[in-house]
């Protein structure tokens, strides 16, 4: 392709004369120019068309993933900006987004044809070469969109737009790639969003994120939902009505409003309060607008005379704003039937600025002011500030994008230093984190605490408004305690306290790496003397990206890699767990014999070759009659049965010298294991419903096993035994009809 620099004067082309193909997309053009209109009248329309048809020409021939033409990527993601509200230079850049990164057209080219404006805008959420910087590129690329916002914020708008439309048409991607996309959107761009006030732009990721991940449980959510709606309305019904009239009364004109449930928020409220669905989506949300900071207050006394607050649910935002952008009154009351209710009380311009974050400054404010100009400083936004301060100062990618990560996913405290200078700390944060967000070197001779003038304990937890003084030692062998790990919240306090031991006790994280490792090969009933051979380690130290076998060791005592990681790696090389767990295939002697007769052994299992060899069904997949089958010669218990569709048959051909011919008898009447998999979203009596289910069928259970995850999800393994396998359909139907179980399935190892 030309690397000629592309000048287009579409102010002066007829319509007969526009660029090859840029007919095809001139109703979403209009669509795009109408938006924009809407907020920015003044705009030159001329500059976005230009745009336009430049990044047409570069990406024509391009697809995306779902085969659509790839110009309809920035096309949905300049019209997601305008509706934000952002200007006219935003949303060229918008337009213009992926050319640099995606075609030969250059930074230069695109600096001449447009601004430096444009450009720095596009340079801003270009990514990062990943031939060049290698498996850094993903924590090098959002440092560098950080670092761009730390100059203009809009660069982060413009990344928010671009992937809140890449997981608006995610499901062409492949199941994994989903997965990565939608982990990172949670962990890192629906946080962002929410901390620049960009609520809308936040729900619609998470949900978008959460139905992506979570399949099963967004749809049962979403049924649920579905199915309280009438019950809902009809106490908003009553309520609203009374709100508006009483306000009138008051002389406040308002809006009152259902708030609408985003479904993630649901799910994360059921996950960290460990409540039922109908605990949570018992609380009723309402919004009142009104129009001045006054009135909020006035409203708020009307709402109290109606119905009775709850104590402890009032917040006053206003006075302080969540992150600088965030203003509204919240309180709860008990409305009719006894039933809590959520007001959320703003003037209309604080509901903007909730709605769209840093985007209202260029939406509603015609003549923004500042030392920027028409822009908004990010440095007005304290964590912004904060966050400038240690990428300055930290230069590793993955450990800033870990403290990015953290930062944005935790809840904040204000702490003040004896000179009244103000920290910002994560939720929990100790003393401990204080001194080392002040300096290293403070954190490293930290020998204790003064909290408002009283003597403390280091693993205090910081209260808002706190006053701390940090007490040190000035001796040169003074250095942290691991146990500090067990309480920090900040990752700055555990990152420099991990690379205090990496150097100074690199020895000790070796021996913790190689007793972590034989515990879990002990743990997972593996031979350690076969196992741990320099060789195997060496190939393990190179394929995680080690040095050698001590920086292997190192790593794992200082839990940068998990020792079951490690472990997986090792029976990966030594042929599957089956191998792994055994001697190896020369040290023992293969069951076989000349013998052609066909035996039945007692587990109604017919064996081709050897009338007394010993047969046992594998635990991996329960065979039941009616199964196809294949029979594995083990080291030292006979002939193991496994279903043909058994995840581990795939290693079990590696060594076909070692497969036998076995089927089912006909005369087999004895009763058979199965075990079956249930999955769905914990709740109280769910496990008493399943046994339940399966007692009415007269089904024994053997063996039960249940999980309980932090994200509230479970998961069941169940053991039973059944005198007709046709009769395993019927108790797999019954038990899938269980209230919150999300899937059924018989196990397959």
């Amino acid at each position: 392709m030309s690397t000629d620099t592309i000048v287009v004067d579409t102010s002066r082309l007829e319509e007969d004369d526009q660029p090859a193909g840029s007919g095809a997309y001139e109703s979403q053009l209009e669509a795009l120019f109408d938006s924009v209109r809407r907020s920015h009248p003044e705009t030159d329309f001329n500059l976005l068309r230009k745009a336009f048809d430049v990044a047409e020409h570069y990406h024509a021939g391009q697809t995306r993933s779902s085969g659509e033409p790839y110009i309809t990527h920035p096309l949905a993601v300049a019209k997601i900006v305008a509706d934000l509200g952002m200007n006219e230079p935003t949303v060229a850049a918008a337009l213009l987004h992926d050319t640099v990164e995606d075609t030969d057209y250059t930074l230069e080219q695109l600096t001449e044809d447009f601004s430096e404006e444009i450009a720095r805008l596009v340079d801003g959420v270009t990514k990062l070469d990943k031939s060049l910087y290698g498996d850094m590129a993903k924590a090098e690329t959002i440092r560098k969109i950080i670092v761009a916002m730390f100059q203009d914020i809009r660069v982060v708008v413009i990344k928010l737009a671009d992937r809140l439309h890449n997981m608006r048409t995610i499901g062409s991607l492949r199941p994994d790639k989903q997965n990565r996309i939608a982990k990172e959107t949670l962990e890192i761009y629906a946080p962002l969003a929410h901390r620049l006030g960009m609520n809308t732009i936040k729900w619609e990721l998470e949900d978008l994120a959460f139905s992506t991940m979570q399949p099963k449980i967004y749809n049962q959510l979403v049924q649920q939902v579905a199915a309280e709606q009438p019950a809902r309305e009809k106490i908003l019904q009553e309520i609203i009505p009374l709100a508006l009239d009483t306000l009138e009364s008051k002389g406040i004109h308002a809006k009152v409003y259902g708030r609408p449930k985003h479904y993630y928020s649901i799910y994360q409220k059921m996950v960290v309060r460990g409540r039922d669905f109908e605990d949570i989506y018992d609380l009723l949300g309402l919004r009142v607008v009104v129009e001045t900071e006054a009135e909020c207050y006035l409203a708020l006394a009307v709402i109290h005379s109606l119905w009775q607050p709850l104590p402890g649910r009032f917040k006053d935002y206003i006075v302080n704003p969540k992150y600088s952008t965030y203003q509204s009154l919240h309180t709860t009351v008990v409305g009719p039937q006894g039933k809590p209710v959520e007001f959320q009380i703003r003037t209309r311009e604080m509901h903007r600025n909730a709605e769209y974050g840093v985007a209202a400054h260029w939406k509603y404010k015609k003549n923004p002011t500042g030392k920027h100009g028409n822009r908004l400083d990010p440095m007005d936004l304290l964590w912004v500030k904060r966050l400038s301060q240690w990428q300055s100062e930290e230069s590793d990618p993955s450990v800033f994008l870990d403290y990015l990560t953290t930062d944005l996913a935790s809840k904040e405290v204000m702490v003040f230093s004896p000179n009244s200078d103000l920290y910002f700390l994560p939720q929990g944060a100790t003393p401990v984190d204080f001194a080392y967000s002040i300096h290293t070197e403070v954190g490293h001779h930290c020998i204790g605490a003064r909290i408002n003038g009283k003597l403390t304990r280091l693993d205090t937890p910081l209260q808002d408004g706190d006053v701390c003084e940090i007490l040190t030692t000035k001796s040169p062998d003074a250095g942290p305690s691991r146990d500090w790990l067990e309480f920090v919240k900040s990752p700055r306090a555990r990152q420099k306290i991990n690379q205090y031991f990496t150097k100074e006790r690199r020895d000790l994280s070796i021996e913790a790496g190689k007793d972590a490792l034989a515990k879990q090969l002990r743990h997972a009933g593996l031979p350690l003397q076969r196992i741990l051979t320099l060789p195997y380690l060496t190939a393990v130290a190179s394929k995680l990206r080690y040095a050698d076998v001590p920086a292997l060791y190192a790593a794992l005592g200082e839990g940068k890699v998990g020792a079951q990681r490690v472990v997986d790696q090792l029976i990966a090389l030594e042929g599957g767990k089956e191998n792994a767990a055994e001697e190896s295939f020369e040290d023992r002697p293969v069951f076989t014999s000349p013998k052609k007769e066909v035996a039945r052994a007692s587990t109604g299992i017919v064996v081709e070759g050897d009338p007394d060899m010993l047969v046992k069904l594998s635990k991996c997949c329960t065979p039941v009659p009616g199964d196809e089958i294949i029979g594995f010669v083990t080291r030292s218990q006979g002939i193991s049965v496994h279903r043909k569709d058994c995840r581990n048959v795939q290693d079990l051909m590696r060594s076909p010298e070692r497969i036998r011919s076995v089927s089912w008898a006909d005369n087999t009447h004895d009763n058979y294991l199965v075990t079956i998999s249930i999955d769905g979203l914990d709740r109280t009596g769910l496990l008493a419903d399943v046994t339940h289910t399966l007692a009415e069928d007269k089904v024994s259970i053997t063996r039960a096993e249940v999980q309980v995850g932090k994200d509230r999800t479970t998961h069941m393994t169940l053991s039973f035994e059944i005198p007709d396998p046709g009769f395993l359909n019927q108790i797999l139907k019954k038990v899938q009809a269980i209230r919150e179980v999300t899937e059924v399935r018989r196990v397959n190892a």
